[in-house]
């Protein structure tokens, strides 16, 4: 590891001071619930389209990819084809139609509360079931990012993983508890346009000290043949390439599931809500997908930059990026490029700390135990729960663990648990409460379930793909056969609401 100097931690102050910053000049902006969850429904086309990508990316697209890629070769990139996919699909048949129901579901700011609302559930049980899945993932979900914080600050400074994290959890928490989802976007602006920076310039320096994309070809070869070839996964022991056995079906169909995760993660789904309006989606896709595309293409390419340039092999792939920024850069330079993983790490803990802090204060505090709060009494509250989410995950982040496997499993949770509900929830107008509940329910059981099955049966299949297909099944069967149809006529309100995105 390559010490950085004072030139490179004070790039790394100026940016966690510029960050709150932001916070606080949008602090003053938030006087309701609404503009604390979804700032009045205001974002523009940029803001909602960097905002959700960079939220939704984390510090995986830095750490974990590249390290998959890093280990693995390009056969690990069947990822990024499946989240490219997912993420025009999201924006193209989801966004438009959720930012409308929201809205007209009582200006609903969290998706229990719409579930609640679009059902008609008198009972409460749709939305306390779903809060709580919400709150179980999104714990286990901000836990990657301490994770990943506790990587970076330890690889970077030297020092020791506990205190690393304790470091990234204080900077967050920070960060969350003054902004808001109004700062949270704007700042995730920002963190999205140093990310992209960062991975683009990045694998790019590199090749150019290699030669050209030819000689890497040729550095890859050398190593190992497995190392560029979609179908096959490379096997790194002890320091060495070598020729690993072809991918399997069932290993391409689940790293391609990954898509599937989009339509299900309440923190993209948040920025569709808080959009100004669904004329500005079409525009917020394109933005968004090319966004997208680009750097995970740059995010493989860093995996394998990695293995020919870097001095020797790493003993963690997952700080392949770190490694690369620290030896070939200089100070200032390092010190921006490395705050881009911060900025990956923090775009997304945020935004999962708001949703999940929304899910307490919403869900739990103001539907059953103060009805009558204030507004400012529910921002405080709201802020308050930030604090209580992440000393749990806090918690859960000191049992270590690599940031893509704990990032797989939540995104699997929520992708199987809300998908499927989401998408007939807009489409199906006689979906019923009982469909909806049925969905969430054997999504997440399944999702929990099918990890442990895979830990004694090795089945190799992601557990996103069982969970997504048993929830679909369940909530079509209970919603065809269990409860009635809102009497409210959705259908009708969305034709007359929103026209259909351009494709």
């Amino acid at each position: 590891m390559v010490d950085l100097d004072g030139v490179t931690l004070g790039t790394f102050i100026v940016y966690l001071v510029a960050m709150v910053a932001i916070g606080v000049w949008v602090y003053n902006r938030t006087k309701t619930l609404s503009d604390f969850a979804l700032g009045g429904r205001s974002l523009n086309a940029p803001t909602a389209a960097l905002s959700a990508q960079a939220s939704d990316m984390s510090g995986w697209l830095l750490l974990g990819l590249p390290g998959a890629v890093y280990a693995a070769g390009i056969g690990a990139s069947w990822i990024a084809v499946g989240l490219a996919v997912g993420t025009y699909l999201n924006w193209l048949f989801v966004a438009p139609r959720l930012r409308t129901y929201t809205e007209r579901a009582k200006d609903s700011v969290s998706l229990s509360a719409y579930l609640e609302e679009r059902f008609e559930d008198r009972t409460r049980a749709l939305r306390v079931i779903s809060a709580v899945v919400i709150l179980v993932f999104f714990t286990v979900y901000v836990a990657s990012g301490l994770v990943a914080g506790g990587v970076l600050f330890e690889q970077v400074f030297g020092v020791e993983s506990t205190l690393a994290m304790t470091v990234a959890v204080v900077v967050i928490v920070v960060y969350a508890f003054l902004g808001g989802f109004l700062a949270v976007s704007f700042t995730d602006v920002v963190q999205g346009l140093l990310m992209f920076a960062a991975l683009v310039a990045l694998p790019l320096i590199a090749v150019g000290t290699l030669g050209g994309f030819g000689a890497l070809r040729n550095a890859l070869n050398d190593e190992s043949p497995a190392l560029l070839d979609m179908n096959a996964e490379a096997s790194f022991t002890g320091g060495v390439w070598g020729a690993g056995a072809p991918l399997s079906f069932v290993a391409i169909i689940s790293l391609l599931a990954w898509g599937l995760g989009y339509f299900g993660q309440p923190h993209i789904l948040a920025r569709f809500m808080g959009i100004r309006s669904h004329k500005d989606i079409p525009t917020a896709r394109r933005i968004g997908t090319s966004w997208v595309v680009v750097t995970l293409g740059a995010a493989c390419l860093v995996g394998l930059v990695g293995i020919s340039v870097l001095d020797q092999p790493l003993d963690n792939p997952e700080t392949v990026f770190i490694a690369l920024a620290q030896q070939l850069l200089n100070p200032w330079v390092a010190g921006i490029v490395l705050a881009a993983v911060l900025a990956a790490i923090m775009s997304t803990a945020d935004s999962q700390l708001l949703v999940s802090s929304t899910a307490l204060t919403e869900d739990f505090y103001h539907a059953f135990l103060n009805r009558e709060a204030s507004q400012r009494s529910l921002v405080w509250v709201g802020r308050g729960s930030v604090i209580v989410v992440a000393v749990i995950a806090y918690v859960i982040a000191l049992g270590g663990g690599a940031v893509l496997d704990i990032v797989a499993y939540a995104w699997a949770g929520f992708g199987a648990a809300f998908g499927p509900v989401i998408l007939l929830s807009l489409y199906w107008p006689r979906m019923t409460g009982a469909g909806a509940l049925a969905g969430i329910i054997s999504g997440a059981a399944t999702v929990v379930i099918w990890r442990q099955i895979d830990v004694l049966a090795d089945t190799g299949l992601y557990e996103i793909i069982p969970g997504f297909i048993v929830a679909t099944v369940a909530a079509v069967v209970f919603g065809r056969f269990v409860g009635s149809p809102p009497v409210r006529s959705w259908e009708g309100a969305m034709g007359q609401a929103v026209e259909e995105p351009a494709r």
